[in-house]
């Protein structure tokens, strides 16, 4: 039997949608900022010719290195060097990072349990990490900048260090106005601020990338069999990561009867959900962010790096054997320790117990602890299998055709699946309370004013 809530989701329709003047305007709102970010990745930076510095991003094959990595995640800014080149993903990095060290350091842990204020308090230092990270990044950008040469021009017309300090400056201010505009669609839109950002990035490079795939195919390059047979697949896959992602392990919580006043009332039943996939999206960032290090230690270097770090930088290049080895071990190794960071089977034990509830055939506290831990193993394994499986199809196809334009595989369509789902529930809930809303103003709860 369906719950009061599927029975009004179920009643959302477009006449519902039609009614809710409050959700519209949000949902105007929310794109209306997402127009404002598309337009500033078209604004270039100060000082940088964005047709030289495009042509010689174009000529690097691998587009490796950290401005490969963030031109996926910044909707083409970084290839035409705007504004917003760095995107979010500082604050991204920043967040992982502080989430990482409020597991290890017991004075962060603290803090974080300290309720509403102790969030404000993580939330500021994640924004100081932000800003160093942003600093770093941009001057590296900065400083490649400098040396990008397309047949010998220059795509800087006045390097020195007051173009260093004017790109470092302006790629950080880029970061911190994004961040802003996310909160602003997180509070006065429909939530998912920073994650529609990203997404609205990723996205906005898929028209280009079909009509680049259909050009190809009609000029011979690539057979038209294999785009239907890539175009079918990309559906597949999409439709695969939708199931996973929305996959689930309920743990039955039977809690006893209590007595409440002169009556005693019937022991309730309710789950403990587990994901399947509970890290998300977070162990192929860092996987890929470790990956990119070689590579961005030999585009810092150019000819002068040594002999060693110019093979190192070739066998962890995108495509190669070694890169695909160590992207998977590296996804495996993040799932589990991510995992272990954000759920505590010991503690979601210990909140059962206090609360009464406790799951049938495992004693409260430390059993149900193991039992927990038992089957978040297992489930974690085969989340960390599905996530390999999905960052590394796109990376094999890429070794095995590479006139094939990969752009929404791995860590983006997941990026872009999760935001979706997301979005779809932020819509459904506020549906959802306009139609609670309407209810309570026919059944007049408040009675009539006489």
């Amino acid at each position: 039997m369906s719950s009061a809530a599927e029975q009004f989701a179920s009643n959302a329709t477009l006449s519902a949608f039609a009614k809710a003047d409050e959700l519209k305007k949000r949902l105007l709102f929310a794109l209306g900022a997402l127009i404002v970010y598309r337009i500033g990745t078209f604004i270039p930076i100060p000082g940088v010719d964005p047709d030289i510095f495009s042509e010689a991003f174009k000529s690097q094959t691998s587009g490796g290195g950290l401005l490969g990595t963030i031109n996926l995640f910044s909707g083409g800014a970084v290839e035409r060097m705007a504004i917003f080149a760095l995107n979010i993903m500082p604050y991204i990095s920043a967040s992982i990072i502080m989430q990482m060290m409020s597991a290890i350091i017991p004075s962060l842990a603290a803090i974080k349990k300290e309720g509403e204020q102790g969030r404000r308090q993580i939330n500021a230092y994640t924004r100081y990490l932000t800003v160093a990270l942003a600093l770093m990044q941009g001057f590296f950008i900065a400083t490649t900048l400098q040396g990008t040469m397309n047949n010998g021009v220059p795509a800087v017309s006045n390097p020195g260090a007051f173009f260093l300090f004017s790109t470092t400056i302006t790629l950080t201010g880029g970061v911190l106005f994004l961040l802003w505009l996310g909160e602003q669609i997180t509070a006065r839109g429909i939530g998912n601020g920073v994650s529609l950002i990203i997404m609205a990035g990723i996205v906005a490079e898929l028209p280009r990338a079909a009509a680049g795939m259909l050009a190809q195919g009609s000029a011979g390059a690539i057979p038209a069999g294999v785009i239907v047979v890539v175009l079918v697949g990309a559906i597949a896959l999409i439709g695969f990561v939708v199931f996973m992602e929305r996959s689930q392990r309920r743990l039955l919580v039977q809690y006893p009867r209590r007595q409440v006043g002169n009556k005693m009332t019937q022991g309730e039943k309710s789950h403990l959900p587990l994901k399947l996939n509970t890290a998300g999206v977070i162990p192929p960032i860092f996987a890929s962010s470790l990956l990119a290090l070689p590579m961005t230690a030999f585009a810092a270097m150019g000819p002068n790096a040594p002999e060693w770090l110019q093979l190192t930088a070739r066998s962890f290049a995108p495509g190669q054997p070694m890169y695909m080895l160590v992207y998977a071990v590296g996804i495996i190794l993040f799932a589990f320790v991510y995992t272990s960071i954000v759920f505590n089977p010991t503690d979601v034990a210990d909140n059962l117990k206090k609360y009464g509830g406790y799951i049938q055939g495992y004693r409260p506290g430390a059993r149900t602890a193991e039992y927990i831990d038992f089957v978040l193993t297992r489930l974690t394994l085969v989340g960390a299998l599905y996530l390999t499986f999905v960052c590394l199809l796109p990376e094999i196809l890429r070794s095995q055709f590479s006139a094939i334009p990969v752009y929404l595989g791995g860590t983006s369509l997941l990026i872009v699946v999760s935001v979706t789902l997301d979005t779809v529930q932020q819509i459904q809930g506020h549906l959802l309370a306009q139609q609670y809303e309407s209810l309570i103003k026919k059944s007049k709860i408040g009675g009539k004013r006489r």
